[in-house]
């Protein structure tokens, strides 16, 4: 998992200057390595790193999925760095994180400094989604700690890193089937279970698009995904969650908010608990009769 590359890809962001959070989000989204802001006059610039095992224009048709809905983020630059001197500072970039009540996000080269009392969630921070220092990721988190119980079966559906995954099997879940589209992340997946010493076979690993390969049942489905992908994916959810069961979902802006409590009850949800950090959003739902 090392990274001998030998040099990144970076594209720049521009926004106005009360869009920092939101840049560096959005950079995260886009399966960023890290980033780095500057500031100007009413403006603010993310030159935001990406892995070379894609090619540039895969990394730019990301970027411009996810700034879409952001009128005032444009692209104004990219290229590619020598990873030289940016590598220490890529891992000084990922501290320790405490997230919720129990949990600590660490990147595995500070294994070792875990603080008394919490439970260490051990991701790299490759090309995946869901390296825990995403508001989203926190809030997925955080919903699961109150809806995780022991012994349950749970899907995750767009795994990325496969953090929340993770988390469910720490939190006592017998098994989870983590999905998502795109295949290269699996090998990342599989290597942050390695990490976090999860036992083989309890966490089956599968490329599938939303609910298509799944097919079956699960106490709780999360998706930390963003709005349109849930959007389409909402009326297959009685599908796979009986009466009572739990749906969490994140990866949404509070903007989106209204839009997606209107929708929920196409998917027979009804929301029970949220969460906003900063100006994104989620949610836990409950399957009604």
């Amino acid at each position: 998992m090392g990274n001998n590359e030998g040099f990144w890809w970076y594209i720049t962001l521009e926004g106005k200057d009360e869009n920092e959070e939101d840049l560096a989000a959005l950079a995260d989204l886009s399966g960023s390595i890290g980033s780095e802001i500057k500031e100007f006059p009413g403006k603010v610039a993310l030159k935001a790193y990406y892995r070379s095992t894609r090619d540039l224009g895969f990394w730019i048709g990301r970027v411009q999925e996810v700034i879409s809905s952001w009128p005032a983020v444009r692209i104004v630059d990219m290229g590619r760095i020598e990873n030289r001197q940016w590598h220490t500072a890529w891992k000084e970039a990922f501290p320790p994180l405490k997230v919720g009540r129990r949990f600590i996000v660490m990147a595995p080269w500070h294994k070792g400094k875990e603080p008394e009392g919490l439970v260490p969630l051990y991701i790299y921070p490759g090309s995946a989604f869901g390296t825990g220092y995403h508001e989203s990721t926190q809030i997925a988190l955080e919903l699961l700690e109150e809806m995780v119980s022991p012994g349950i079966k749970v899907l995750d559906v767009g795994t990325g890193s496969g953090i929340l995954a993770i988390a469910c099997i720490l939190m006592g879940a017998s098994a989870v089937v983590a999905i998502d589209n795109d295949p290269a992340v699996l090998p990342e997946v599989r290597e942050n279970l390695r990490l976090n010493g999860i036992p083989e076979g309890s966490v089956d690993v599968r490329t599938g698009d939303l609910l298509s390969g799944f097919s079956g049942n699960a106490d709780l489905l999360c998706a930390n995904i963003v709005f349109d992908p849930l959007a389409v994916m909402l009326p297959g959810v009685p599908g796979v969650l009986p009466e009572g069961g739990t749906a969490i979902f994140s990866g949404l802006t509070l903007k989106e908010r209204p839009a997606f409590l209107t929708m929920l009850p196409s998917g027979g949800m009804v929301p029970v608990k949220e969460i906003r950090k900063g100006d994104w959003w989620g949610v836990a739902a409950s399957r009604k009769a």
